[in-house]
């Protein structure tokens, strides 16, 4: 209370609720991040460091839209989403892919290395705001493009060290579940603050908001504890057996990955098809914020209830999760491929959320059991990079697509592939379940 002094009584007062009501929640919040051993291992450390991640990713996310989407004619607004994916997916499918391979390499210093994307990230974010401010798109999309592969090198580091901070008493996909669920409500939270920011300020004053997130966010990373890093590999001479390592981890990882880049192949598409097809005006008597409004709540709520799910679960199969997660984003695209209104295409951003968030979940935990420490960081940058390129590949399909049909036929264009997609999986499986039997049969565990 020092700090406090020399104040007068009612101005004591105020700082002393402010700091109550800033304190409480605090308090509980790192309660609920510690519990069950958390703390000890450093788990809490890492969810509270990757939810102010997330929050900062939210402010750069709504900062963009705002200076890409809703301020120009629907039209010019399809070329500047246009141009934004093409330069995301094309140097992010160079780049990354050498992400997972360095940091391989520099085991030793994982959280030096999440510490630099963050303080990395926040510097870029001043320079997107002047770019935004003087409309520079040869800075903007290039700042862009990095802060998206800082991002996936944190993400990656941190699903890399996600073993060595696991409670005993914890499953890897609630570990990473409980991970996600905070990262998810932080990210709301700085979404739904960041929205009314920007109409007060601009998008440039915003970016300018998230670099004190980013530069505080990267020095608690350097807190972590020690035992998150591990010794470096000598991998002079081994980059074949590194490969070969890579490609033999099992069927499982592959199936996960390629159910996964299904599922996003359909959320990029759900983005843009629907936001083009709600600015076109094809669905008629609904205003556009309230039906923007109502797709953005129902997928940040399955985005909610699949890590919810994956926190509270105990489920042992991550395999049959992943599977189940396609089958029900299948299984509601078709349905509102037949009956497509506001409502269907609410219920299927709802469930294509859910589905997205809980079968990453068990895409992590598949890679974090069946990989070795000495490539994880390369499998899981490859992972990321598949996804991404799965995702930004929906995206132009559904911006596409918007141009020529309504929604039906999208639907039904994207649930065609889901369905093709989930039969072969299933039918893969099961051509090779007999090859393991009696005492050859591993049971399928997280």
């Amino acid at each position: 209370m020092g700090m406090l002094e020399g104040l007068s009584a009612p101005m004591v007062n105020i700082w002393t609720n402010v700091i109550h009501a800033v304190g409480v929640p605090a308090r509980a919040t790192r309660r609920l991040t510690h519990a069950h051993g958390a703390g000890r291992t450093g788990l809490g450390r890492l969810i509270e460091l990757t939810a102010a991640h997330s929050a900062g990713d939210a402010l750069i996310t709504v900062a963009l839209a705002g200076a890409l989407l809703f301020r120009l004619p629907v039209g010019q607004a399809r070329g500047q989403v246009a141009l934004y994916l093409l330069i995301t997916m094309l140097p992010f499918a160079v780049v990354a892919p050498f992400v997972g391979p360095v940091l391989d390499r520099l085991r030793s210093g994982r959280r030096y290395i999440m510490a630099g994307t963050l303080l990395a990230r926040g510097l870029l974010c001043w320079g997107m705001a002047g770019a935004v401010h003087s409309s520079d798109a040869i800075t903007l999309f290039p700042s862009a493009l990095a802060v998206l592969v800082l991002s996936k090198a944190y993400n990656v580091s941190r699903a890399a060290i996600m073993p060595s901070v696991l409670p005993a008493d914890i499953p890897l996909v609630t570990a990473n579940a409980r991970v996600a669920l905070f990262a998810l409500v932080a990210a709301g939270a700085g979404a739904g603050a960041a929205s009314g920011f920007v109409a007060l300020t601009g998008p440039d004053w915003l970016l300018r908001v998230a670099v004190p997130l980013f530069l505080t966010s990267g020095v608690f990373a350097v807190r972590l504890p020690r035992h998150v890093d591990a010794p470096d590999l000598e991998l002079a001479g081994h980059e074949p057996r590194r490969l070969a390592s890579m490609l033999s981890t099992g069927r499982a990882v592959g199936d996960a990955l390629i159910a996964n880049a299904a599922i996003r192949v359909q959320s990029g598409f759900l983005v843009f098809f629907l936001l083009f097809l709600v600015q076109d005006g094809h669905l008629r008597d609904t205003d556009q914020k309230v039906a923007l409004g109502l797709l953005a709540a129902a997928a940040g709520g399955g985005g909610l209830a699949g890590a919810a799910l994956g926190s509270w679960t105990r489920s042992r199969s991550p395999r049959l999760t992943v599977l189940a997660t396609l089958a029900a984003a299948t299984v509601t695209t078709a349905a509102a491929a037949v009956a497509f209104d506001l409502w269907t295409a609410a219920v299927v951003a709802l469930v294509g959320a859910f589905a997205q968030g809980l079968g990453k979940l068990a895409l992590d935990a598949i890679v974090q059991r069946d990989v070795g420490e000495h490539v994880r960081s390369s499998t899981f940058g490859l992972v990321e990079t598949l996804l991404q390129i799965a995702w930004v590949a929906g995206g132009l399909l559904g911006l596409v697509m918007s141009l020529f049909v309504g929604g039906p036929a999208g639907f039904g264009v994207v649930s065609a592939g889901l369905v093709a997609c989930l039969a072969w999986l299933v039918a893969t499986r099961r051509r090779r379940r007999p090859r393991t039997t009696g005492l050859e049969a591993r049971p399928d565990t997280a």
